[in-house]
C-alpha cells in the first residue's frame, strides 16, 4: 500500500508516466497547484502548504528513487508540480504572466546552469528536488524581469 501510495504521489497522479515530456506534463499539473494555493488569501498559509508539499515531495521522491531503483527516474515529477509556485511567487493575476513562468521554469529545468546543474548530485530526494527548486528560482527572477520590460514598453 505505502509503495503505490509513494508511486501515486510521486509520479503527479500517474502524469509521470507519459511516453513523451512528463517533466513537462508535471509543470502543468504545478499550475493547478499553484492556482489551488493561490485559493487562501493568508500568505503565511500559502507558505507553510507550499513548505510542506516541499517537505513531502522529497520524501516522496527518495522513496520512489529506491523503489525504481534509478536515482532519478523520469516518471517522478512531483519535484516540477512542488517548484512551479515559486516560478510564479510575488507575480500579479495577469494571465500572459503564467505561460512566460512556465516556459521559463521549462527552460532552465531543462537548460540547468549552474548552480542548477550542481545540486544534482546530492543524493536522493534531495538533489531530485532541489534541482528543480533552484530552476524555479530562476523562471521567477526571468519572469519578474519579462514582466518588468513590458510594463516599461506600455508606458
Amino acid at each position: 500500500m505505502r509503495d503505490r501510495l509513494v508511486k501515486f504521489l510521486a509520479t503527479g497522479c500517474g502524469v509521470g508516466y507519459l511516453p513523451v515530456a512528463p517533466g513537462t506534463a508535471g509543470s502543468l499539473v504545478g499550475i493547478g497547484f499553484w492556482w489551488a494555493l493561490n485559493q487562501t488569501h493568508h500568505l503565511w498559509l500559502r507558505c507553510l502548504l507550499l513548505a510542506l508539499a516541499i517537505a513531502l515531495a522529497v520524501w516522496c521522491a527518495d522513496a520512489a528513487a529506491e523503489l525504481m531503483h534509478h536515482p532519478d527516474p523520469p516518471s517522478v515529477v512531483i519535484d516540477e508540480i512542488v517548484a512551479l509556485p515559486l516560478a510564479m511567487i510575488g507575480l500579479g493575476g495577469r494571465w500572459w504572466h503564467i505561460p512566460v513562468a512556465f516556459a521559463l521554469f521549462r527552460l532552465f529545468d531543462i537548460w540547468k546552469p549552474p548552480p542548477v546543474r550542481d545540486v544534482e548530485g546530492f543524493s536522493g530526494g534531495i538533489g531530485i528536488v532541489l534541482d528543480d527548486l533552484l530552476a524555479a528560482a530562476y523562471a521567477c527572477v526571468g519572469t519578474h524581469l519579462v514582466v518588468y520590460l513590458v510594463s516599461l514598453a506600455r508606458h
